[in-house]
C-alpha cells in the first residue's frame, strides 16, 4: 500500500477524522446535570460577569486555542480553499494535545480577505485562551497577525512564519557554536520571501546577524534597495544594497543558506562556491532546495537541515508551537512577544545540547543523538521540549510584563511533568527528596551495579551521579569500564568508584565471610572464593559489610540469578517476607500490586505480611492514604474454598496486626477498584473508596494482572520494588532502557535513605 493509500485509510477508517471532545468532570446522575448544566452554572455565569478574569478559572478558556485558517497557502499545495485544509488543523490540533496536553478547535473560516479573516478572529476572542493562525499566504498573513495581536487580549501566533524562524534560529546557533564562528560576522542568504522566510531573516537579526550581512533572495532574485518588481514593505526590510542580482550570486562566500522556497532551487555548483564550513537549511517541503546527498557530493564539510523526518536535524514547527503556547497559556499572558520567542530560541538550543533519552534515540535508530553537525536540536519526541521550552517562554512572558498570572517556575515545572504522565511526577517528587536528603547529610547513597560493563547501566549510573541520586560502584573489568567510560564520553563518571572482584584486595576477606555464612549450607572454602569473584555475590558482600548501601541489577541476568547472592549473603528482615511489588501508573491514578515476582503460593501468614509491607511502601508514593484489598475469586464468602479462605484469614490476620491500615477481603478485583460497586452491594465493607493496593493471592494471577495492564491497560510500571530485604536491593527486568533503569536506582536510593 503506497503513501496515498495509506493517508486516506489512516483518515477515514473508524470515527471519522482525528480529534474528539471528552468530557472532564462527571456526568453520571441528576445531580450532576444539576451542577453541570441549570440551575447549577448559573453561579460560575456570575462569577465571571463580576470579574471576567474569573473564566481562566471556571472553563476551558485558559487550556483551549483555536487553529485558524482560511485555506489560501496550505502545505505545498497552495489556494486549496478552507474545506480542503481541514485535514491539516485536524493534525495541528492532534500535536497541540499530544505534545502539550492544549485542546484544540480548529477553524476553518470562509474568509479570503484581510478584514474577514480580522472580523473572525475578534469574534472568536470570547471563546479561546489563543489564537494559532495556520496556512494563510503572505503577505496577507503579516498585516493579519500584527493587527490582531493589537486588536485581541490574548495570544496570537502565526506559526508558519515564527515557528520555522524559531526552531532554525536555535539550529543556527548551534551550527556556529560548531564551528566556533561569531554570528556578527557570518554572511546569510534567506531564500524566500513568504511568511516563513521573512520571519526566518528577522530572527536571525534579532539573534545577531547584521543586516548588511543578510541577502534575501525571492522568484524575481534578489532582494535589493530600489528593486520595485514585486516588492511590498515586509520585503523592503530586508533589502540591501548589494550589486548581486541572482541566487548563485548571492551564495559567493555565503556562510549560511536558509531556504524556505521551492524544490531544485539550490545546484551543487551553488553549494561548491559558498564559503568554509556552510550551514544549509534547506527547509522546502516535501522536496529541500537542494538534497542532502548532493550537498555532501561537493561540500563534506556542510552542515545540513531539511524539513525532513528521514534526514538528520529536521526544523519541525512542532519543536515550537505547543510549548510557547503552553507556557503562555499558562501564565493567561495577553500576546507572544519577541522575548518569549527568543526564551523558545535560547532554550531550543540548549536542550540540544544535553544528552538524550534512550526512548528518543529508540525512535530515531538512523540518527545521530550526540550534539553536533548531525543533532543539532532536538527531535520531536523529546518530552523534554515541555520541560524546557514552555518554563522558559512562561518566564519571559512574566518579565516582560504581558503575563496576567505569576506562577512559581519550580512548582510549574513539576506541574508540566504531571502533563508527561503520572509516572514523571512521582519520579522527579523522589528524585528531588533523594537529592535534597544527600545534600542536607552531606554524603550520597552508595549503589553497587554488578553489571558494570553494560552500556545501560553505565548511562543511567552517570545520570544518577550527574543528578545527585547516587554514588555508584560499577563491578566488572576496570579496564573495559574505564574505555567504555572514554568511548561514550561519560564525563561524570571519570573518577567513579570501579572494582574487579577478580584482582580486588577484598576479595579474601569476602570469601571468608562468605564461607563463614554458607559453609554448613555445602559450601567449600574453594567454592567460596570462587564465587566470590563472581560480581553478584561480590556486590551482595559489600552491601552486607557497609561498603555500598543498595544493590542493583538484572538488565542482563534472569531474576533468581540476579537475587539468590543477595538472600544468602543479606537475607530478609525478621518477621518479613521477601516479595516484590510493581507500582502500576495510568495519567488519572496509581496502583500497587503484590505480590508479582517472588511467592508462587503464600500462606495465610504470608500474605498479611505482604500486605502490611505493601502498604507501608506504598504510603510513600501514593498522594493519598492506602486502601489495601485482598483479591479473590470470591466476594466475602460468597464461594467456599481454601483459596478464598486464605486470603479471608489473611485479610482477618492483617485487621488484629494493624488496626491503623484500612483493608478488606476477600474481594474481586472489580469490587475493589470500584467504590460504587463496593458500596451498592457491601456497605459494610472497611474500604472508604477505590483500593490502590492491590495484594494477589498467588504469583500467578499477580503476573498475569500486571503483565496484562501494563499491554493492555495503558499502565507505565515502575518496579519491581523488592520487599522484605535486610537492606535495599532491587532486580531489574531484564533489558531495561536507561530512562526505567533511573527511575529504580532513584526509588532504590530513596529506600536507602528511609531505611525501607
Amino acid at each position: 500500500m503506497g503513501l496515498r493509500e495509506e493517508a486516506l485509510e489512516y483518515h477515514s477508517k473508524g470515527r471519522k477524522g482525528k480529534i474528539e471532545i471528552a468530557v472532564t468532570k462527571e456526568c453520571k446522575t441528576q445531580k450532576d446535570i444539576t451542577l453541570a448544566y441549570s440551575p447549577g452554572v448559573a453561579e460560575p455565569c456570575k462569577e465571571i460577569a463580576r470579574d471576567p478574569d474569573l473564566v481562566f478559572e471556571y472553563t476551558g478558556k485558559g487550556n483551549l486555542v483555536a487553529v485558524v485558517s482560511n485555506g489560501t497557502a496550505v502545505l505545498g499545495l497552495g489556494n486549496i480553499g478552507p474545506l480542503a485544509a481541514k485535514p491539516v488543523m485536524e493534525g495541528k490540533s492532534v500535536l497541540f494535545k499530544k505534545f502539550s496536553d492544549i485542546d484544540c478547535f480548529d477553524i476553518e473560516i470562509n474568509a479570503p480577505t484581510v478584514e474577514d479573516c480580522i472580523k473572525a478572529c475578534v469574534l472568536l476572542e470570547p471563546t479561546f485562551g489563543g489564537i494559532n493562525l495556520e496556512d494563510i499566504k503572505a503577505p496577507e498573513c503579516f498585516e493579519i497577525e500584527e493587527r490582531l495581536r493589537e486588536m485581541l487580549n490574548i495570544p496570537v501566533f502565526h506559526d508558519d512564519q515564527h515557528g520555522t524562524a524559531i526552531v532554525s534560529g536555535a539550529a543556527l546557533l548551534n551550527a556556529l557554536e560548531i564551528t566556533n564562528r561569531r554570528i556578527a560576522d557570518v554572511k546569510v542568504v534567506v531564500n524566500g520571501a513568504g511568511a516563513a522566510a521573512i520571519a526566518c531573516a528577522q530572527m536571525y537579526v534579532n539573534l545577531g546577524v547584521k543586516k548588511e550581512n543578510l541577502i534575501m533572495c525571492d522568484s524575481k532574485g534578489v532582494v535589493f534597495k530600489g528593486r520595485v518588481e514585486g516588492m511590498n514593505k515586509y520585503k523592503e526590510r530586508f533589502a540591501n544594497d548589494t550589486p548581486k542580482r541572482t541566487l548563485a550570486e548571492a551564495l559567493e562566500g555565503a556562510e549560511v543558506f536558509c531556504g524556505c522556497s521551492v524544490a531544485g532551487a539550490v545546484t551543487k555548483e551553488m553549494v561548491a562556491a559558498m564559503g568554509k564550513d556552510p550551514i544549509i537549511f534547506a527547509m522546502a517541503n516535501p522536496d529541500p532546495e537542494i538534497r542532502p546527498e548532493d550537498i555532501l557530493a561537493v561540500r563534506k564539510d556542510a552542515i545540513i537541515a531539511t524539513g525532513r523526518s528521514d534526514y538528520p536535524n529536521q526544523v519541525n514547527n512542532v519543536l515550537g508551537y505547543p510549548y510557547i503556547f503552553r507556557g503562555a497559556l499558562d501564565v493567561q499572558a495577553r500576546q507572544i512577544n519577541e522575548e518569549m520567542k527568543m526564551a523558545a530560541v535560547y532554550a531550543l538550543s540548549e536542550l540540544a545540547k544535553e544528552d538524550v533519552p534512550e526512548s528518543v534515540s529508540r525512535s530515531y535508530a538512523m540518527s545521530s543523538h550526540t550534539f553536533g553537525r548531525d543533532y543539532l536540536i532536538p527531535k520531536p519526541f523529546d518530552q523534554r521540549l515541555l520541560l524546557w521550552v514552555a518554563p522558559a517562554v512562561a518566564k519571559a512572558a512574566m518579565e516582560t510584563g504581558v503575563a496576567r498570572k505569576k506562577i512559581d517556575l519550580d512548582a510549574y515545572v513539576d506541574n508540566l511533568e504531571s502533563r508527561l504522565g503520572v509516572v514523571q511526577a512521582v519520579t522527579r517528587k523522589i528524585k528531588r527528596q533523594v537529592v535534597e536528603t544527600n545534600r542536607a547529610r552531606g554524603n550520597r547513597v552508595r549503589i553497587v551495579f554488578p553489571e558494570g560493563e553494560s552500556h545501560s547501566i553505565l548511562r543511567a549510573a552517570e545520570m544518577a551521579r550527574e543528578q545527585g541520586i547516587c554514588e555508584p560502584v560499577l563491578l566488572g573489568s576496570a579496564e573495559k569500564i574505564k574505555s567504555t567510560i572514554v568511548e561514550l564520553d561519560m564525563e561524570a563518571l571519570q573518577d567513579a568508584i570501579i572494582i574487579d572482584p577478580t584482582t580486588s584486595h577484598l576479595s579474601l576477606d569476602y570469601a571468608a565471610e562468605l564461607f563463614s555464612k554458607r559453609g554448613r549450607k555445602g559450601l567449600t572454602r574453594m567454592a567460596a572464593q570462587e564465587l566470590i569473584t563472581e560480581n553478584h555475590h561480590f556486590a551482595a558482600m559489600m552491601l552486607e559489610k557497609g561498603e555500598a548501601d543498595a544493590y542493583c541489577s538484572g538488565v542482563h541476568h534472569n531474576y533468581a540469578d540476579a537475587i539468590r547472592p543477595a538472600l544468602q549473603i543479606v537475607g530478609t528482615k525478621p518477621d518479613m517476607v521477601l516479595a516484590g511489588v510493581y507500582m502500576l501508573v495510568w495519567r488519572d491514578k496509581s496502583l500497587f500490586f503484590a505480590d508479582t515476582t517472588v511467592n508462587i503460593n503464600p500462606t495465610s501468614d504470608e500474605l498479611a505480611q505482604i500486605a502490611i509491607q505493601t502498604h507501608d511502601t506504598a504510603k510513600f508514593y501514593l498522594s493519598e492514604m492506602p486502601r489495601v484489598a485482598m483479591i479473590s475469586f470470591s466476594n466475602f464468602g460468597s464461594n467456599k474454598h481454601e483459596y478464598a479462605d486464605k486470603v479471608r484469614r489473611a485479610t482477618e490476620l492483617v485487621k488484629v496486626l494493624r488496626p491503623d491500615i484500612e483493608i478488606d477481603g476477600e474481594m474481586q478485583a472489580d469490587t475493589a477498584v470500584s467504590p460504587e460497586l463496593l458500596h451498592r452491594s457491601y456497605s459494610f465493607s472497611s474500604l472508604k473508596g477505590a483500593a490502590n493496593v492491590l495484594v494477589f493471592p498467588d504469583l500467578t494471577s499477580g503476573n498475569v494482572a500486571y503483565k496484562l495492564l501494563a499491554k493492555l491497560g495503558g499502565a507505565t510500571l515502575i518496579g519491581p520494588i523488592l520487599m522484605g530485604m535486610k537492606k535495599p536491593v532491587n532486580v531489574l527486568q531484564r533489558n531495561s532502557d536507561v530512562e526505567e533503569i533511573l527511575n529504580l536506582v532513584t526509588f532504590t536510593a530513596h529506600r536507602a535513605q528511609q531505611g525501607l
